[in-house]
């Protein structure tokens, strides 16, 4: 902390008395005793202290500098306080060693804490600029004729607004000033606020004596009102009192907190500097918070006293929805800096973990990864526009789900619910809780997770999931990486992807889970319907597991198949969305979260009529679907929406989901001039194996070249395309399994006249015809084909970026495209056709992109399913094929 400021709470404030003060106070300095030191005591003051020497706030010369000199308030002085005005608490010395310096505007060096302070000043002077010019006109004042004068309109601001050191020492002393300024004024009101309460406590009693004499029902109406009115000034000035005390308080303990929570930390600090960053702009947000409070409160008492009371009177100046509106922050702010705390505890363990580990071993997790779930789960919630806690907060509270987490023999619960009830969001949210309580509660348990989802082959099959779970296991307990080993060392990476991968890896999980050391263990699987792949393995492995330190919690559509393998019992439980009481909680997390998305839609801002007219149809017609409700929205958002446009829209919406999706197919084919791009585009999304970049997609869907020539005519496409794409960071995501489940059938007919079955041929036609063009020999210009690739860096642009999914996944295109009663597959696989001429010419270039996209595996089983239909493929003529 700045020495100044220091100084300001541990040595209190100077008076100024007559020369027999000052002579009184020479004689007690020589006997140890300085009366101009004071301990800021905490408040209220206890009634011990009442009759103690008081140094009165008013006497203060905010103009004369406060001595750099730091003695402490010697024993025997009284602390000067009241019982009526809040004394601020003395700042926690400041331990240099966990600051971090920077330079100060005034050229000082300052330390982190500091920066923060400074920060949220200049960020709120911005954004509230006649306030705080107010407020500092008012400073202005008292540093020129001393505490208690009054304000003329014509005040110039004279503050120096380059000396943060003072700028927090002033405000400090404006608030004591203020205080004892208008505590006489509190006193008084104190006690006409008893005689309130005492009538309108009474008013029932009263109100009921007069019934028989209608002509004084009216007066009695008018005084309680008068009354009622009168008691508003009463408590605003009592809510301010106690929420200015609670506001310096806090900011004096998060100004101890910045210094260890944001200070730097080593080896890893730059994977955590995004966080950081975000957690400290929230920071200063809560400072800006605390200063607004303090800067209205010091207008407050220094404004025209009549003025402050009509003020009052109408709740102009609400101080407790002001304060609630600060701890609001402090609560978010609190679950924030928990999840990054654990984020710096994980990342610590993390290093720890790898500087034991050797390089077998770590190269052993590297071919284990074949995606980060918690790379996925980041991925997810910033597509669905942020995990809103409203959203899920109420499965806390549900029965079912504290029997599972608490409760060592209930070890399964299975979440299930209809396309578009949130139940991926609600896992989001659990994983947060799960990992916040065992942060908190210091609990050594596991926590592992995976999100299956359709459109990604990487995460749609059964081996991803084991894979995935295994990865985050043997992060947080290393020990378990033994058990993998043992048949790692034999078979390399060919573990994970061979056609015996899913029987290695069952049998390596299972005799984790199984292990003697295994800590207590959540491992929790969204979206199981999404598994496209060995979803039957899968289920018999869940159930098969049998240990009381594992607790699964799964999450699906409402699929016969699944009910039927889970076998739900004592041990493992359903959780259905669409049970009464289940469905409730969802429609009202649904409704938070109508009422959030609408208090970011900028055309509602300015008519809170019309956005309550909304928000009521909203909620009448969601139905408990968090879908439905993204899909308006995104609609209310596009840009040739005007604000007469919305109550129209929302009204004629459809109630359910394959409505709304039929409204925007039918919007797209009335795009005359782009329907058919918008055609191509959602087909070859709906069938591609993996979410498209955007300098993927045009290729793919053979858009024109006037199209393709630029990103940002892709992306136009991509936006006429409704609202069935999102996209993020420049990858092309459908907005939902259920939408593709739409495209696939309902809209087949339009997105698929000739059948899937010529899109997929369509693709591999256009995959192959890519990458004729674009490969060549040592597309990164290494110079050296020896180069290692774990030191090739890829180049920008990358020159690899429009072929990289036809690279991996032309062939699968090809097997798609075909059939045994095909009439074209002999077409395509004969000597001198369109694949024996691409191995021909391209063979090499393709192994070499192939290595440098780090798939070369993928290129081996890409040979063998080739291989495959060369050898099914049927004689021609009576003649062999080669």
């Amino acid at each position: 902390m700045p020495r100044g400021l220091r100084s300001l709470f541990q040595k209190g404030f100077h008076r100024h008395g007559s020369a027999k003060d000052r002579e009184g106070a020479k004689e007690q300095e020589q006997d140890g005793c300085d009366v101009r030191t004071v301990t800021t005591g905490r408040f209220p003051a206890s009634r011990e202290r009442k009759d103690a020497t008081h140094v009165s706030a008013a006497s203060i010369d905010i103009s004369r500098p406060i001595p750099v000199s730091e003695p402490t308030s010697p024993k025997g002085i009284p602390t000067a306080t009241s019982t009526s005005t809040p004394r601020l608490p003395a700042a926690p010395p400041t331990d240099s060693s966990d600051i971090e310096l920077s330079a100060d505007a005034d050229g000082a060096t300052a330390g982190l804490p500091v920066r923060l302070w400074d920060r949220a000043y200049n960020d709120l002077k911005q954004e509230e600029p006649e306030l705080v010019d107010a407020y500092e006109k008012i400073l202005s004042r008292q540093l020129e004729d001393g505490p208690g004068s009054a304000v003329p309109e014509s005040q110039p601001n004279t503050i120096a607004q380059n000396n943060s050191d003072a700028r927090r020492r002033q405000m400090a002393q404006l608030i004591y000033a203020g205080l004892d300024k208008t505590e006489r004024e509190f006193k008084i009101k104190e006690g006409l606020g008893v005689a309130v309460d005492v009538v309108l406590s009474a008013r029932s009693i009263i109100s009921s004596a007069i019934q028989a004499v209608p002509q004084a029902a009216l007066p009695w109406t008018g005084i309680c009102v008068a009354l009622e009115m009168l008691a508003n000034p009463i408590t605003a000035t009592e809510a301010n009192r106690n929420g200015i005390d609670y506001v310096v308080k806090r900011m004096n303990w998060y100004w101890s907190l910045s210094s260890s929570l944001f200070k730097h930390s080593d080896g890893h600090g730059s994977e955590l500097s995004g966080v950081r960053r975000e957690l400290e702009n929230q920071f200063v947000d809560l400072y800006k918070a605390f200063l607004l409070y303090q800067v209205k409160s010091v207008c407050c008492y220094y404004r025209n006293r009549g003025l402050v009371f009509l003020r009052h009177m109408v709740k102009l100046d609400d101080w407790n929805d002001d304060l609630n509106a600060i701890r609001d922050a402090e609560n978010l702010f609190h679950q924030d800096s928990k999840a990054f705390t654990a984020q710096q505890t994980n990342s610590y363990l993390e290093q720890l973990f790898r500087n034991q580990m050797s390089e077998k071993d770590q190269q052993c997790l590297r071919d284990l990864r074949l995606t980060d779930p918690r790379d996925d789960k980041i991925r997810i919630e910033q597509t669905k526009g942020g995990l809103l806690p409203d959203s899920y907060h109420w499965i806390l509270d549900n029965s079912g789900f504290q029997r599972w987490r608490d409760r060592p023999e209930s070890s399964l619960l299975w979440i299930k619910g209809d396309p578009g009830k949130g139940k991926t969001m609600l896992l989001c949210g659990i994983v947060d809780e799960l990992e916040r309580g065992i942060v908190a509660s210091g609990q050594n348990h596991n926590l592992a997770y995976f999100f299956c989802q359709a459109t990604d082959s990487r995460i749609n099959n059964a081996i991803a999931v084991l894979r995935g779970l295994i990865h985050l296991l043997v992060r947080q307990q290393p020990s378990l990486l033994s058990h993998l080993r043992k048949k790692y060392d034999d078979a390399g990476k060919s573990l994970f992807e061979d056609t015996n991968a899913w029987v290695a890896l069952s049998d390596t999980f299972g005799k984790m889970l199984e292990s003697p050391d295994l800590k207590t263990t959540y491992l929790i699987i969204d979206a199981l319907d999404e598994c496209v792949a060995d979803l039957p393995k899968l289920l018999d492995f869940i159930v098969h597991v049998s240990s009381d330190r594992v607790k699964w919690l799964l999450s699906s559509r409402n699929e016969p198949d699944i009910e039927r393998k889970l076998r739900c019992d004592e041990r493992r439980a359903r959780l259905s969305l669409e049970l009464k009481r289940n469905a409730e909680q969802v429609s009202r997390a649904v409704d938070a979260f109508i009422d959030d998305k609408l208090s970011k839609l900028e055309l509602l801002q300015d008519d809170t009529v019309l956005k309550n007219r909304v928000r009521d149809i909203l909620h009448k017609k969601a139905n408990g679907t968090f879908l439905w409700v993204a899909l308006v929205v995104q609609e209310l958002n596009k840009e040739e929406v005007e604000s007469w446009h919305i109550l129209q829209i929302v009204e004629e919406l459809p109630p359910d989901l394959d409505g709304m999706y039929d409204r925007m197919l039918n919007d797209i084919k009335r795009r005359e001039r782009d329907s058919e791009f918008c055609r191509r585009i959602l087909s070859t999304a709906t069938v591609a194996y993996r979410p498209l970049h955007l300098a993927e997609i045009g290729g793919l869907s053979g858009l024109p070249e006037q199209v393709l020539k630029s990103m940002e005519n892709v992306r136009r496409v991509v936006a006429k395309c409704g609202s069935f794409l999102t996209i993020r960071d420049d990858q092309l995501y459908l907005i939902h399994q259920s939408a593709r489940d739409y495209l696939s059938e309902r809209a087949s007919t339009l997105l698929f006249p000739c059948g899937v079955a010529m899109t997929h041929h369509d693709i591999f036609i256009r995959s192959l015809h890519l990458m004729s063009n674009k490969l060549r020999r040592d597309m990164y210009s290494l110079g050296a084909p020896g180069c290692p690739i774990k030191n090739v860096r890829v180049p920008d642009p990358d020159p690899l970026a429009a072929v990289r999914y036809s690279c991996l996944y032309w062939v699968d295109h090809l097997y798609h495209s075909v059939s045994d009663t095909s009439t074209h597959r002999d077409d395509l696989l004969q000597d001198d056709r369109v694949v024996h001429t691409f191995l021909k010419t391209k063979y090499l270039y393709w192994l070499e992109a192939l290595s440098l996209l780090r798939a070369m595996s993928e290129g081996v089983i890409a040979i063998r399913q080739l291989e495959g239909l060369l050898v099914s493929m049927k004689p021609q003529n009576g003649g062999k094929s080669d």
